[in-house]
């Protein structure tokens, strides 16, 4: 018999924070493309353009750009939609569960409603390889993934 070890740990970086919101503004955040226009980037780059199709095999394309005008589109589908608690979407696939050139990862946001209309928030980016999650990590997934969750709480405080 062959014992396969649970390699989770080494393919996820995980971002946890608790909001002053409760979590259906959070989802739609999440889901409304004119407000994740507002929030979704890490300054000083910018969301221009969002086209969500927000439906289990529903195409996602978010392009980020930074100050020099460069466009880095990111294109995915949902896999799982619990409104207002779960969000799942990969880039491994494109419209019509069409094969992405590359995988990278699968993003999943759990929203947990705490007392008080608070929200946990929990997002989790799970990557095929070690050497995957190795390489988010070093372009800042903490960092950037922080910084828009900050912005995100400061859009939802207004």
């Amino acid at each position: 018999m062959t014992l396969v070890a649970d390699t989770a740990a080494d393919h996820e970086l995980v971002l946890v924070r608790t909001f002053d919101a409760p979590a259906a503004k959070i989802y739609e955040a999440w889901t409304n493309p004119e407000i994740l226009k507002k929030w979704f980037a890490p300054l000083p780059f910018t969301t221009p353009e969002a086209k969500l199709d927000v439906r289990v095999g529903g195409e996602s394309t978010i392009v980020m750009q930074d100050e020099a005008g460069n466009r880095y589109p990111n294109t995915g589908v949902y896999l799982e939609l619990v409104p207002n608690r779960k969000i799942v979407m990969t880039d491994a696939f494109t419209a019509g569960w069409r094969p992405s050139g590359k995988p990278f990862m699968v993003a999943e946001v759990l929203l947990e409603e705490l007392p008080g209309g608070k929200t946990k928030y929990t997002a989790t980016a799970r990557h095929w390889t070690n050497e995957d999650k190795q390489t988010h990590e070093q372009m800042g997934f903490h960092d950037g993934w922080g910084q828009c969750a900050d912005q995100l709480a400061a859009l939802l405080a207004k």
